[in-house]
C-alpha cells in the first residue's frame, strides 16, 4: 500500500528564488534530512541515494514535467516506486508558498511501521522547514536551472540569469559536474564558479 505525504511552507524569498534553488537537486542533502546523495546524471535523471529511519534506498528518478517558477514533478525508473510533485505559488506579501507532496511505496517493518505512525509526515515538514531557512537565510539560490520539462523531454534550454548567481552562465555539449560525471548541457551554476555546474 502505497504512502503519501503532502506539506507545505511560507518562504520569504520571491518565487523565482525558491524555484531556482530547488532546481539545484545537488544540493538537496544540506536541507532534507533524509537524503545521502543527488547526482544529476542529465537535464531529466537524478540518482539518490537516501536513509530514512535506517532503511537505504538508491534509485533513479526522472523529471516528468517541469515548469520554471510553477512546478517540479518527479518518478522513480527503477524498482523503488517513489513519486513526488513540489509547486510554488506567490503569496501577496511577496514571499512564496511552496507545497511538497510525495508518494512512495513502503517495505519492510521499519518503513512501513514510520508510515503507520506518521513519522514520514514530520521529517518532510521539519526538511521543508530546513529548506525555508536556508533560502531565506542565503537570499540567492545556489544555481539555477530555467528550462522545461514536458513527458520527461527538455523542451526549453534557453539559458537565464537566476537572480544574481548565473549571470555568465553558458552551456557545453558536456560538462563534468561536482562529482566528475560527465552531464547533458545544463545552464545552471554553483555560486559563482561557472566551472561547477550540476
Amino acid at each position: 500500500m502505497s504512502n503519501t505525504i503532502t506539506s507545505d511552507i511560507e518562504v520569504d524569498v520571491p518565487i523565482r528564488t525558491a524555484y531556482e534553488q530547488w532546481t539545484q537537486f545537488e544540493s538537496f542533502p544540506e536541507y532534507l534530512s533524509g537524503v545521502e546523495d543527488v547526482t544529476q546524471l542529465d537535464d531529466t535523471t537524478t540518482h539518490w541515494i537516501v536513509n530514512i529511519g535506517g532503511v537505504r534506498r538508491e534509485f533513479d528518478a526522472r523529471i516528468v514535467d517541469q515548469v520554471p517558477d510553477d512546478h517540479v514533478v518527479w518518478r522513480s525508473l527503477n524498482e523503488v516506486a517513489h513519486e513526488g510533485r513540489v509547486s510554488f505559488r506567490p503569496d501577496p506579501e511577496g514571499g512564496t508558498h511552496v507545497e511538497l507532496s510525495m508518494k512512495w511505496e513502503p517495505e519492510g517493518f521499519v518503513e512501513k511501521a514510520g508510515a503507520a505512525l506518521h513519522i514520514d509526515d514530520m521529517v518532510v515538514k521539519r526538511d521543508l522547514q530546513r529548506f525555508k531557512e536556508f533560502i531565506e537565510e542565503r537570499h540567492t539560490p545556489t544555481g539555477a536551472w530555467r528550462g522545461e520539462i514536458h513527458g520527461g523531454t527538455t523542451t526549453d534550454t534557453a539559458a537565464t540569469p537566476s537572480s544574481g548567481t548565473a549571470s555568465d552562465a553558458t552551456v557545453s555539449p558536456t560538462t563534468p559536474s561536482a562529482s566528475g560525471i560527465p552531464q547533458a548541457p545544463r545552464d545552471d551554476v554553483r555560486g559563482d564558479d561557472p566551472d561547477l555546474r550540476v
